[in-house]
């Protein structure tokens, strides 16, 4: 007989009052393949004490998920304490073996996928955001997880070539410190030509040519001779590079000195390549003082495309990184910037602000017995019994509240008033009339019922949802610093009933 387990979260992360969800679909290949190996059983056989049966060994030989049904919330959705994430219908021990893996595979990828959906909410829409993680993460697995998961909660694409293999997510990099100090002087460019970017005419020395642009910027009027000697070791470094890539040079400029050095060697690379038509990226600021330095970068964008009449100049992109987190980049948002983009890595991919989400798998029926967890800390007493969900909006299109009720109670419906209960407290109650309802649990995986399967989406289409949901959410329930928590209700059937079967399950205690 099939049995139903609840996977849910007690509490928000990161001090929020939102989590986005994710990870179903390694559940679902979890399922689809899973089968125990003759190499695993004997390794299960040798650990166990000597007195197991062997007709458990051969049990294990044949279990399968072909009698499991999975029902669970789209990924990339917006969900909340309480609600089940996933439904788990099947036989006890089989759905027990289950829980472990599915547990690990939501866990942190619902968390790292929060995290990023929090760095997109303060970084804002227009701002494009590359994960930098992978020196950082948690091994291997946990940085490829980690791209996929940035890419779902926001983030526009990955340093991780892997996770960009993998799953199709757009790469951003630029080069390291240690390329720029490898070079020695502009010397050591051996090949210096550069075909212009429609092939009619060749550049024979680009050095010369960026050499040329640097001495102008130097003696430029209106940025009042403020160049002096730049480094030449990385002028060489930026030199080489653009040679490789013209099409997409971006320069990371504070090996040395910023303004001194960085932003000026970038800016004479950036107009020669201007000269036989192509456009530079821009410059990515890794240390120092990022407000005042995009700043100033951005002044002298302006004043190089007012002086030399190069259109477009001053918005030449500026990319920032050095261990940023939601509170730099709300702090930067404050002081005000003009970077562009941002790489985010350490914070982001290992939830430095939290650890875990904290997801549990509950049992809440047996036998057609809906069975109640108990607790003397209310947050971790479970709701009982196989539920549906619902999430019921308003009229100005926001979630008001999501809604649980029992399996065989009638749907929610638009224009129709409804009751909501908050599962434990009596005196949290409220109507609401909503303008739209949506059921939240589907079916992907239907083991041998007939029930129509939920076909799992494109990465980019997961993402695409997970941006439209925080769209829906109301300002004030993802805004970072005080949220208002989002409700999450029971039907006034359902709390009549947890609270029947509190009673019932709760020993009396006997006072002497």
């Amino acid at each position: 007989m099939n049995e139903p387990f609840d996977l849910y979260f007690r509490k928000n992360p990161f001090g929020g009052e939102f989590t986005v969800f994710a990870g179903l679909e390694e559940c679902i290949k979890l399922i689809a393949n899973f089968k125990l190996t003759e190499e695993e059983i004997s390794f299960i056989c040798k650990s166990l004490p000597g007195s197991c049966e062997e007709g458990f060994f051969n049990y294990l030989r044949e279990i399968d998920c072909s009698d499991v049904e999975v029902y669970a919330i789209s990924e990339g959705t917006v969900v909340f304490p309480k609600v089940p994430l996933l439904r788990v219908e099947g036989p006890v021990a089989v759905v027990q073996l289950l829980e472990t893996p599915v547990l690990n595979l939501i866990n942190y990828a619902s968390l790292v996928t929060t995290n990023a959906a929090r760095h997109r909410l303060v970084a804002g829409k227009s701002k494009m955001l590359l994960e930098f993680g992978l020196r950082r993460a948690q091994g291997p697995d946990g940085a490829i997880g980690a791209s996929k998961y940035c890419y779902i909660g926001g983030f526009d694409a990955t340093s991780n070539v892997a996770a960009g293999r993998l799953f199709g997510i757009p790469l951003r990099g630029t080069h390291s410190h240690a390329f720029v100090s490898s070079f020695m002087s502009p010397d050591e460019i051996l090949e210096r030509s550069l075909c212009s970017s429609d092939g009619s005419s060749t550049c024979e020395d680009f050095v010369n040519l960026v050499q040329s642009w640097l001495s102008k910027i130097q003696w430029s009027k209106s940025l009042g001779g403020i160049f002096g000697e730049t480094n030449q070791s990385e002028l060489a470094a930026f030199m080489s590079y653009a040679l490789a890539f013209p099409n997409n040079f971006l320069a990371l400029v504070d090996t040395y000195d910023v303004m001194r050095s960085g932003v000026p060697n970038f800016c004479a690379i950036a107009l020669a390549l201007r000269d036989l038509g192509y456009k530079a990226v821009g410059i990515r600021l890794d240390s120092g003082d990022l407000a005042y330095l995009s700043s100033e970068a951005r002044k002298i964008f302006h004043t190089i495309e007012k002086e030399f009449g190069v259109p477009g100049f001053g918005k030449t992109s500026i990319t920032a990184s050095n261990d940023l987190n939601e509170e730099t980049l709300d702090a930067l948002n404050k002081q005000g910037h003009e970077m562009d983009c941002f790489g985010i890595g350490t914070y982001l991919v290992t939830c430095y602000a939290q650890a875990a989400l904290g997801c549990v798998f509950k049992l809440v029926e047996i036998n057609n017995q809906p069975r109640i967890k108990l607790s003397e800390d209310v947050s971790k007493v479970s709701i009982p019994c196989k539920k549906r969900c619902y999430r019921l909006y308003g009229k100005e299109g926001y979630s008001l509240v999501d809604i649980m009720t029992g399996e065989n109670e009638p749907c929610p419906k638009v224009g129709e008033r409804i009751l909501c209960r908050h599962p434990f407290n009596e005196s949290k109650r409220a109507y609401v009339v909503p303008k739209h309802v949506e059921e939240l649990l589907k079916c992907y995986w239907p083991g041998k019922s007939d029930k129509v399967r939920e076909e799992l989406p494109a990465l980019k289409d997961i993402r695409d949802h997970c941006i439209k949901q925080l769209e829906q959410m109301r300002p004030d329930h993802i805004r970072r610093l005080n949220p208002t928590p989002y409700k999450v209700s029971v039907s006034a059937k359902l709390y009549d009933f947890i609270h029947f079967l509190w009673l019932n399950e709760a020993p009396v205690g006997e006072l002497q």
